[in-house]
């Protein structure tokens, strides 16, 4: 009798290490599937922001606030890239000769000032590539899929783009890019309900954003870091 029992002591002892167990590894791999959405969406907010980024260059200063006018820069847009040949020697440069000086004598034909400056093998050409090649060279990039936060069930990113007077007085051109929570956490059961509402009720109390973004469009411009960054 007291062998059974300490049998079935044995098998219930067993149960409860198999259970505390499970436990922990299921908390294990939530939390394991939580870091792998949160790094896919900031590898999407990264790439919206080259993206804003190189519009910016291009549009007198300006982000876009508009997906379809992004994606269509992504698309069809172009990069400029500079080819080089030729660097200025330490005796150029006490002379005076800068990159764009040099450019511009070359530029201009003088073929005297050239000679004089020893110029001769010196070029400075811009030639204009593709921006989608040149950003996102990877196999499997969907330019259209850049307004779409992942894991959402097609929950869009939200765009905002500014202009913004600083504290100085001056103004200058902001963007911010968010994607809450309870977007990119969607479908991951009770706990992922739970991690929502507390990461929300946590950010409230600090004010901060409850969620993964890029950029400022309020009054802390930031360069458009990201807020894990």
């Amino acid at each position: 009798m007291k062998k059974g029992i300490n049998v079935i002591l044995g098998i219930c002892a067993v149960g409860l290490l198999f259970i505390c167990w499970r436990s922990i590894r299921d908390t294990e791999d939530f939390d394991a599937t939580v870091a792998a959405r949160e790094n896919v969406v900031k590898a999407r907010l990264m790439e919206i922001r080259s993206a804003e980024e190189a519009y910016k260059a291009q549009h007198e200063g300006e982000y876009c606030a508009d997906w379809s006018v992004l994606i269509e820069f992504v698309k069809n847009g172009k990069l400029p890239v500079v080819m080089k040949q030729g660097l200025l020697t330490e005796d150029q440069m006490n002379k005076g000769l800068t990159e764009s000086k040099a450019a511009a004598i070359v530029n201009s034909g003088d073929q005297a000032a050239i000679k004089a400056n020893g110029l001769e093998n010196f070029r400075r050409d811009t030639i204009w590539v593709s921006l989608k090649d040149s950003l996102y060279n990877y196999e499997g990039f969907v330019a259209d899929s850049l307004r779409y936060i992942p894991f959402s069930q097609g929950d869009t990113f939200e765009l905002i783009a500014c202009p913004n007077t600083t504290r100085s007085g001056s103004i200058i051109q902001v963007m911010e890019c968010n994607a809450p929570d309870s977007s990119f956490l969607k479908g991951m059961g009770k706990a992922g309900k739970r991690l929502i509402y507390n990461r929300n009720e946590e950010a409230n109390a600090k004010g901060a954003y409850p969620g993964l973004k890029i950029g400022d469009a309020g009054n802390n411009w930031n360069n458009n870091a990201g807020n894990w960054e």
